[in-house]
């Protein structure tokens, strides 16, 4: 099991963290948004127009409204990475990551209005009377590759289980346990019957969850960070000041944060973004070609909306809770993962700033200098769960580890620890702790403790998780669909649907890490096809949009 994650993250290095991924990401939507004219731009205010109703014809074809499409959509991308996701770039890049999350979001805007727009053009209607789109019909129909539309449509079901499943109610089990001490099968079984009864109704009835629960966990997870937010308001001012100070520089070293890269802050919040908003990876282009209406780039510029409302307003409002409650450079109590954990030969010290170098630049992977830091092997002597022994440095989560201790079976372990290449190699029922920096879901919950609510915001951690992880397994239930559909026809969606809701459960109680290597994997395999496809057809996009406004203009006159 360990070489076939070992394979899934090679290949994930090898596609979605390769050098070219973030500049074909990026350069996408730079070059659709001069080629379009600045879009995102010149179109936002018409675009909030049609999701309001103006201009909506009720005998248009379709399924759902301009904005059940939108809700549906955003309950895809608004989920555990406005949560975590900004945390774990935040942790990695230091303010500067969100400065690049705001720039994939830019371009991104345009790119979504791309995919959106084709997706509509080429969608198709199916036996049943409902419509079925996406970027795999585009590649058939428009640019006759229907092998690239088969890869694309196979990852898109690969997708739906490993990054839109299975994590999903693997994080909601976990985070309700910690909270509130309800059993993961629990959990998992309460929602997968919620969860049968939403998808089974197809996308009408999924559209109209959708409406009411994204306004809903929005409006209560902005309410719980404007609190922490209005609690720390004199360090706002610094915090939006950092994130510009680093955008160009990286981030510089602060409290317990040991600094970080220009190309690794950019790395991480390009990467930070897309899975937050998706746009390019073409997911979001199934949901709105559900949307009722004649004209496609109606419907695109509805969509360039979400990048904007997941990373541009929701994102910031998380990034700006975790800065400006200091959080981010604190070290608190926690246990170590594995993963986590580097043991560094020799005696570091925090306080040396050219200490703090050398192993600033060791933990950096975009920088081929390792400042002279090299892992350490040997065997460390525990007493009492204390470490005897000496002659290395445990680095964890980033940050020098302090106050560490070692237990087995929730008892304070003596004996002989192995440790090679900087990791536990045994005994296998280790447990190390102490003060690190947090990342992810944690350092937001620790964040939201900062606020007028004290202790009780991590709760609304946890409830905006229940709800953003929940809706976006909801939404992923019907890409998957589309793509079933494509794939075999429409006798194979009820199976999909019946695996679908079994393995939510059976994620609530098992590991999912393999289904989270696919996952990385599958995303990429979805983005770069999508890419070259709508790169493809740009001069179909242009046309489009160019025969929207005649006939926009035709019938305001009319």
């Amino acid at each position: 099991m360990d070489a076939f994650s070992q394979f899934f993250l090679w290949l994930d290095q090898f596609l979605g963290s390769a050098v070219y991924f973030m500049p074909l990401l990026i350069g996408t939507g730079f070059v659709f948004t001069i080629y379009l004219g600045l879009p995102q731009i010149r179109y936002f205010a018409h675009a909030t127009r049609i999701l309001r109703g103006k201009y909506a014809k009720d005998d248009a074809p379709g399924d759902t409204s301009h904005f059940q499409a939108l809700t549906t959509a955003l309950s895809g991308t608004v989920g555990t990475g406005n949560i975590g996701g900004v945390a774990l770039a935040i942790y990695l890049g230091g303010p500067a990551a969100l400065f690049w999350m705001w720039v994939t979001a830019f371009f991104g805007m345009t790119t979504k209005f791309v995919e959106v727009t084709l997706s509509h053009k080429y969608r198709e209607q199916t036996a049943d009377g409902t419509m079925s789109g996406g970027p795999m019909y585009y590649m058939e129909k428009k640019l006759n590759m229907k092998w690239l539309a088969v890869i694309f449509a196979v990852a898109t079901v690969v997708s739906s289980m490993g990054s839109g499943n299975m994590p999903q109610i693997n994080s909601i089990a976990v985070g309700m346990n910690a909270s509130f001490g309800i059993e993961n099968w629990v959990t998992g079984l309460v929602l997968a019957c919620i969860l049968a009864f939403v998808i089974i109704g197809g996308i009408k009835r999924i559209a109209h969850v959708a409406e009411k629960v994204v306004p809903t966990m929005s409006a209560i997870y902005i309410i719980g960070a404007l609190a922490v937010i209005f609690a720390n308001l004199e360090n706002i001012a610094p915090s939006f000041l950092s994130i510009f100070e680093y955008a160009f520089t990286g981030s510089a070293a602060v409290g317990g944060f040991l600094g970080a890269s220009l190309a690794f802050a950019m790395q991480r919040g390009v990467n930070r973004g897309l899975f937050s908003n998706e746009a390019g990876q073409g997911s979001a282009a199934i949901a709105h070609a559900s949307a009722k209406g004649s004209e496609p780039a109606s419907e695109g510029m509805v969509s360039l909306l979400e990048p904007f409302i997941d990373t541009i307003v929701i994102c910031t409002i998380t990034g700006l809770v975790i800065l400006s409650s200091g959080v981010w450079t604190e070290k608190h109590q926690n246990d170590f993962d594995s993963a986590d954990m580097n043991y560094v030969t020799g005696i570091y010290q925090e306080s040396s700033e050219t200490d703090r170098t050398k192993l600033f630049q060791f933990l950096d992977p975009m920088n081929e200098e390792t400042g002279g830091v090299t892992r350490y092997t040997g065997d460390i002597q525990v007493k009492d769960g204390v470490a005897t022994s000496s002659g290395y440095t445990l680095i964890a989560a980033r940050s020098f580890a302090e106050e560490v201790t070692y237990s087995s079976d929730g008892e304070a372990y003596s004996g002989t620890i192995n440790i090679k290449d900087g990791r536990v190699a045994g005994p296998d029922d280790i447990q190390v702790s102490g003060k690190s920096l947090v990342h992810s879901v944690r350092l937001t919950s620790e964040a939201f403790k900062k606020g007028f609510f004290g202790d009780w915001g991590q709760y609304i951690v946890s409830i905006g998780l229940l709800l953003f992880a929940f809706s976006t397994a909801i939404a992923w239930s019907y890409y998957g669909d589309r793509a079933i559909t494509y794939l075999f026809g429409e006798k194979a969606v009820l199976p999909y649907r019946v695996v679908y809701v079994a393995a939510f459960f059976l994620a609530s109680v098992v590991d999912s890490k393999i289904i989270w290597d696919v996952a990385a994997v599958t995303v990429a395999l979805m983005t770069i096809p999508n890419l070259i496809a709508i790169l493809l057809l740009h001069k179909d996009m242009k046309q489009t949009v160019s025969d929207y406004w005649v006939h926009f203009k035709k019938n305001e006159a009319d």
